[in-house]
């Protein structure tokens, strides 16, 4: 009965993390993670070896990664201001209360506000919103995408 248990559990945050990959209230990486070494420690490692969690490991590592950096490169790219950065945050911290229509378009709008604050400029604002828009979403697509590759070696290994 206490495997069980531990299956559901492993089950659970692996789904849990699943949907925190889109869901910024979740940390969907971390929990997949968690989910994974878990279902390898309930049989001692026997079916998912050590080698396969720190693949697994590694590949949650570039999907974080990859999910701050690329809003980041984004503005970046678009010669973005500290303050379009910020509004940025404040943008994703808002949407966050909007559903996932905020959590999708907040960050575009404050990294807009932001970069329209500093320099006054609507076309460049413009500009700034929607180039870290582009990184976020990009840094999702990879996270996600990360994600079911994690689930995916912990299932093969798991198979097979």
């Amino acid at each position: 009965m206490e495997v069980t248990l531990l299956w559901v559990l492993c089950v659970t945050l692996i789904v849990l993390g699943l949907a925190g990959t889109v869901l910024p209230v979740l940390p969907g990486t971390l929990l997949v993670w968690a989910g994974i070494v878990l279902g390898a420690w309930i049989d001692d490692f026997a079916r998912v070896s050590v080698t396969t969690v720190v693949v697994v490991s590694v590949l949650g590592v570039v999907a974080w990664g990859l999910d701050y950096a690329a809003g980041l490169l984004g503005a970046q790219k678009a010669g973005a201001s500290k303050q379009a950065l910020l509004g940025a945050a404040v943008g994703t911290v808002v949407g966050l209360f909007m559903g996932l229509v905020g959590v999708l378009f907040m960050p575009l709008v404050g990294a807009a506000v932001g970069e329209y604050m500093a320099r006054k400029d609507q076309a460049c604002a413009v500009k700034v919103g929607l180039a870290t828009w582009v990184g976020i979403m990009l840094g999702l697509l990879a996270k996600v995408v990360l994600a079911f590759i994690m689930v995916g070696v912990f299932a093969a290994a798991l198979l097979f």
